[in-house]
């Protein structure tokens, strides 16, 4: 006869207690990884924001190398010029982002807002997307969004007139009259979800007003959705973190091409 061992002792299964204190440990550990894992998300999305600038770097510098200036901030910009045009600086590079074929369907001849621009202005351009900036879609009131504005000058310290920037109206600056020296002075930065951020609108210029990070809503200016600061391209090719506790005077001197002050080196 085969006797079979037979365990009589019973088997212990958690208490509720114990499952409560397992499901606390995994809530405080998820709770310690969630800030982690979005924050390494979130260096990813300003990784992005700051090559896009790069590719809008680089376009600005071939346009340049190719007409011996830059682009124009803006075409008839309203309301200096009533009924204006009002292309943007970021319509006239688009060649220079491999985006030809969105160059060649603008008819210059007419407004940006025209019935026959109003295809070509619907077209999103990736480049002119910051991917930290939350959207339901990729236009701003029905146009194609840019999260990214051509320098004007800047308000913090002067009246910006004449104004002081390098993407200026209906003016196109070359790099020598950039006299405060390419790495000391700002051509775009980011401007995200303002109303008016359409790349082929040039009302996505600005004179720089506010701390950066801290213009009202209805103000055109540096802002963006990454904490504690927002990128910058300079006229170099550059592109700087810019730290929102930014001295104003300092925020002020690098958004001017002309203002010889003396300021220290930013890191980069």
């Amino acid at each position: 006869m085969i006797c079979q061992h037979t365990d009589a002792r019973p088997r212990r299964a958690f208490t509720l207690v114990e499952l409560l204190v397992v499901i606390a440990i995994i809530g405080v550990l998820v709770g310690l990884l969630l800030p982690a894992v979005q924050a390494v998300r979130e260096s990813a999305r300003r990784m992005q924001c700051q090559n896009n600038l790069h590719q809008i770097g680089i376009a600005l510098h071939n346009y340049h190398a190719a007409f011996r200036k830059l682009p124009p901030g803006g075409i008839e910009v309203r309301p200096e010029t009533p009924g204006g045009k009002q292309i943007a600086w970021s319509a006239l590079v688009l060649p220079f982002l491999e985006q030809s074929a969105a160059y060649s369907r603008i008819d210059f001849n007419y407004a940006f807002d025209h019935p026959v621009n109003r295809d070509v202005a619907a077209t999103p351009i990736e480049t002119y997307l910051c991917p930290s900036t939350p959207r339901f879609e990729l236009l701003m009131r029905g146009m194609g969004a840019t999260d990214y504005g051509g320098i004007y000058g800047e308000r913090i310290v002067s009246m910006n007139y004449p104004p002081r920037g390098v993407l200026i109206h209906d003016r196109a600056i070359r790099f020598r009259d950039i006299t405060d020296g390419l790495t000391r002075t700002l051509m775009v930065s980011e401007d995200a979800s303002f109303r008016d951020g359409q790349w082929i609108n040039a009302w996505n210029l600005f004179d720089q007003a506010f701390p950066i990070n801290r213009a009202p809503a209805f103000e055109n200016d540096i802002r963006s959705l990454h904490p504690q600061g927002a990128n910058g391209l300079f006229a170099d090719g550059s592109v700087v973190f810019m730290n929102e506790s930014m001295e104003l005077e300092l925020l002020a001197s690098i958004c001017t091409r002309n203002g010889n002050e003396q300021m220290p080196d930013l890191e980069r």
